[in-house]
């Protein structure tokens, strides 16, 4: 595997990122836990996930993306990982307007990040997130 330095930051990242978006919806817990332990097994250390997933959103499966990244990562060397979330920002689909999440309040200001990167926090079963964005 192949690392880089991630930006300007102290980062360091495997070019390939595990990307979990579909965990909770059409991986259920043990399939995502032997995913993410392959990946690791690989080399792979960057993983993303958001406070939205799983995909496609849904109120009653919201956030099961990072409780089950959470599950597995509280086995792990934390600081031997990479983790990216994000915030989901305001939805301006008339289709899925994404009132769950945060009662519809999704703004991007302090309260709702703060709320976000609380929440994201407490399903990853962890103290820190390494790379935090904005999900639009």
């Amino acid at each position: 595997m192949q690392y880089k330095r991630l930006g300007d930051s102290d980062l360091v990242v495997s070019e390939i990122c595990l990307g979990t978006m579909n965990y909770g919806q059409q991986n259920i817990l043990e399939e995502a836990i032997a995913q993410l332990n392959y990946a690791v097994s690989e080399g792979i250390n960057f993983i993303d996930t958001a406070e939205m997933y799983p995909a496609p959103t849904r109120a009653e499966t919201q956030g099961k993306t990072e409780e089950y990244i959470g599950v597995w990562l509280r086995k792990q060397p934390r600081d031997k990982l990479v983790i990216a979330t994000k915030v989901s920002g305001p939805s301006i689909s008339r289709t899925l307007p994404l009132t769950w999440i945060r009662e519809g309040k999704n703004r991007i200001d302090r309260k709702n990040i703060q709320e976000a990167i609380d929440g994201s926090l407490r399903r990853l079963q962890t103290d820190y997130i390494d790379l935090y964005q904005i999900h639009w």
